[in-house]
Formats: C-alpha cells, sequence, structure tokens
C-alpha cells in the first residue's frame, strides 16, 4: 500500500472522510472535505514532476495541507518532500510528497494539523484538559515586552487547537531567543481578520500575563542542549521536563 492509499484509509477511518472527486477530467485529484461543513482540509493530485519543480520525469501524487500560518509553512518546507503548495495559498498551505520521501507517520501528523486548522468552532474539542504550550513571538513584527510593560492582559493570535484555560509559554525570538513569559488563556474565538505578506490572522485570543523569566532561564541553547527543542516555528506542546522546570 503506497502513501496515498495510507492516506485514504486513514482519514476515512478517523474522520469518514470519503474522497470526492469534483474534475472528472482529473481523477487523480481527490478533495477530501470535513463531514459537517463544505471546507477542504486536503487535496490529493498527481502532478508531472516538472510542474512542481522536482528532478526526475514522471507524474508523482501530493497532499495540499493547511498549516498553523506563514512561519510554520516557511519552517516545513525545509524538510525534504515537502514544497510551498501547489494551486494553493503558499503562506499557510503546502504540498507533501506522497511517493514515501515524507515518512507516513509525518504525512499522519500534517494531516491531523490540517484538519484542525480547517475545522468550525464546533468541530473541535473544548473540554479537554488544560494544556500546555510553546508559543513563538517574533519581535520583528510584534514588540511583545512593551505590550507586557503596559498590561497584563493582551490579544494574541489564536494557535489551532488551543482552548480557554490551558498555559501558553513565550517564546521571543531573535535578538532575544528565549522563553520570557507564562500567560493562561481567558477567551479565545475573538473575530478578526488579517493578512500581509508575513503573517494571517483570522481569529484572536486573550492571554493574561502569570509570570515572567529572565533571558538567561530558558534560552534556545538550554531549550535545545537540555530539552530537545530544535525550534519554535508555531504553537507546540511542551515536553514534561521543560514543563516541570518552567513550573518550578
Amino acid at each position: 500500500m503506497n502513501n496515498t492509499e495510507k492516506l485514504l484509509k486513514y482519514v476515512k477511518e478517523k474522520y469518514g472522510t470519503d474522497p470526492e472527486i469534483l474534475w472528472p477530467k482529473y481523477p487523480g485529484n481527490k478533495v477530501l472535505r470535513h463531514s459537517d461543513s463544505p471546507k477542504w482540509y486536503a487535496i490529493i493530485m498527481d502532478i508531472d514532476r516538472s510542474r512542481l519543480g522536482l528532478k526526475g520525469e514522471g507524474i508523482v501524487d501530493i497532499v495540499n495541507f493547511k498549516t498553523d500560518g506563514p512561519l510554520h509553512a516557511e519552517a516545513l518546507c525545509e524538510t525534504e518532500g515537502i514544497i510551498p503548495a501547489y494551486h494553493m495559498n503558499k503562506n499557510t498551505w503546502i504540498s507533501v510528497l506522497l511517493d514515501g520521501t515524507v515518512p507516513f507517520e509525518m504525512v499522519k501528523k500534517l494531516a491531523d494539523a490540517s484538519y484542525r486548522n480547517t475545522s468550525g468552532g464546533t468541530s473541535k474539542d473544548k473540554s479537554r484538559p488544560p494544556k500546555e504550550w510553546l508559543v513563538p513571538a517574533n519581535p520583528k513584527y510584534y514588540d511583545v515586552e512593551k505590550a507586557f510593560s503596559e498590561s497584563d492582559l493582551i490579544d494574541w493570535k489564536q494557535g489551532a487547537g488551543i482552548i480557554e484555560g490551558d498555559t501558553v509559554f513565550m517564546y521571543v525570538g531573535s535578538p532575544v531567543s528565549a522563553i520570557l513569559y507564562k500567560c493562561v488563556v481567558e477567551r479565545t474565538e475573538i473575530p478578526f481578520s488579517y493578512e500581509d505578506e508575513n503573517l494571517r490572522i483570522d481569529k484572536l485570543m486573550k492571554i493574561r500575563l502569570l509570570r515572567r523569566y529572565g533571558p538567561e532561564e530558558f534560552p534556545f541553547k538550554v531549550l535545545n542542549d537540555r530539552y530537545g527543542i530544535f525550534a519554535v516555528r508555531g504553537p507546540r506542546g511542551v515536553p514534561a521536563r521543560l514543563s516541570k522546570d518552567l513550573n518550578k
């Protein structure tokens, strides 16, 4: 069973998704759609390698997935077998080769993330226990240090999967490159629309500052060497060992 067949089997078992062929002229193009809405969360296509800028000849199956945002999409495209989305918004979507270049375990995780990122509010799990997240802040685009000096409660881009009651540890990027803040999420699903060449925001959450850390406590080198964190490109779970030290 190749990765295309494995993916179709996986989404059928997990989400009850049957692929739709919307263009009879192109039977290799299959749309994967939410069962409770018309939204796509993926599309499988067979494309000539030359049209994707890939080496070699012949047709290759790809799948388009939606990511957490431009920074996440950019980071994923550094992985072999993942490229900017073919015929979709390249800021937030990616194309993943299904020829085995990308391990199927990673394909599954990207499918799950795309499903979450395209879900409506009713499709998300609102009843799970609180979760801890590591969230990046880029000083080039927003002065979060100034924002927290003026108020303990600020608006922030809502990451996929984050709900009220969750804890957010904010990693401030270069030149700081360290975790500086611990916050609690007080409100989510605040409508907001913004997009430029670097950022797209569909909704906001309100987060309240609970604790500050010195830049020398959890810098990137410590996160990398001690906790195995190699990049903070988008919202991600906090490893248990790091959680224990952050909450001391």
